[in-house]
């Protein structure tokens, strides 16, 4: 098997009831971090680390991530009517010419496996990305997270899940692996648990949203019977398909940001707009305004 990925999944169904009343209208994969949306991110992440098909699994009423990779003529002509051109390669650049994207309809709500067994018509049997664009990943002064897993599956032929630290008290939160010999980046896995309590989880490497997997898995996700709340559970079938194939967990280079909470999705546009070059100062100088008045407030 040669681990040369090319296709990425992007499961954009969910419902996004964190941020509702927001999400009744926008799709939370639509929610922006300064000027982009989240989904544009991922995009980005997956498309520098060589992708050239994706895939968007959503679902029959969401539209506006379709939209938003498609054609906008009338806003086309009129940005080129009026010479904005610099604001006219930003909409039509939002996926480069030898990039094509695909949607496929989840039917059902019926978990994040369901979601990925969808794309299998266009996956085939070729290794595959998974991102959740949810988990925004920033590594300013090196490679994306989905890069660095492409070069270390590439190097040992091996599948490759992101994995970060959490405190053991949180593990009931995440999919946590138990690897044997995690050299402090990398490791292979030999253990999965679907949101383990602290007292059983075997490790606080917990999963987040980047996944380099074979097209095996498939197999495992169409026999899998649907686990708590009647979902099926990719983290199952990777579970189910260590024994035949080499899955390595990946400490990432970077910043995890939570973008599916609240806060999450804050902290990422308060990094980002300090690091913007055209916002950097103002965005500054609101947040210490912010915080002497309410200084002054508490005080």
């Amino acid at each position: 098997m040669s681990f040369r990925v090319r296709k990425a999944v992007f499961p954009v169904a969910g419902q996004g009831t964190r941020f509702l009343p927001a999400t009744k209208t926008v799709p939370k994969e639509m929610l922006p971090v300064v000027d982009r949306p989240l989904i544009q991110y991922a995009v980005d992440e997956a498309i520098e680390a060589g992708c050239d098909t994706l895939v968007f699994v959503t679902n029959r009423y969401k539209h506006a991530v379709a939209d938003y990779f498609d054609k906008a003529y009338e806003l086309e002509q009129a940005l080129e009517k009026s010479g904005k051109t610099e604001m006219l390669a930003l909409i039509r650049d939002v996926l480069p010419k030898h990039v094509r994207a695909v949607f496929v309809t989840q039917s059902e709500p019926l978990g994040l496996g369901h979601a990925v067994l969808c794309a299998r018509p266009v996956i085939g049997d070729e290794p595959f990305a998974v991102l959740l664009p949810d988990d925004l990943i920033w590594n300013r002064h090196g490679k994306g997270a989905l890069r660095q897993m492409t070069e270390l599956a590439a190097e040992n032929d091996a599948g490759v899940i992101a994995v970060q630290d959490v405190p053991r008290e949180k593990t009931g939160s995440y999919g946590i692996v138990a690897t044997d010999s995690f050299d402090g980046r990398a490791g292979r896995i030999r253990a999965m648990v679907e949101k383990p309590s602290p007292e059983q989880a075997p490790s606080t490497l917990a999963v987040v949203g980047r996944y380099l997997l074979p097209g095996r898995i498939f197999e495992f996700l169409d026999k899998l019977p649907p686990g708590k709340g009647g979902e099926i559970q990719l983290t199952d079938a990777i579970a189910a398909l260590l024994d035949s194939s080499p899955i390595l967990a990946y400490r990432f280079q970077g910043t995890r940001f939570d973008c599916g909470s609240r806060i999450g999705l804050v902290e990422a546009t308060i990094r980002f707009a300090l690091d913007h070059e055209d916002l950097n100062q103002a965005a500054r100088m609101a947040m210490e305004s912010a915080l002497s008045e309410l200084g002054v407030r508490d005080s």
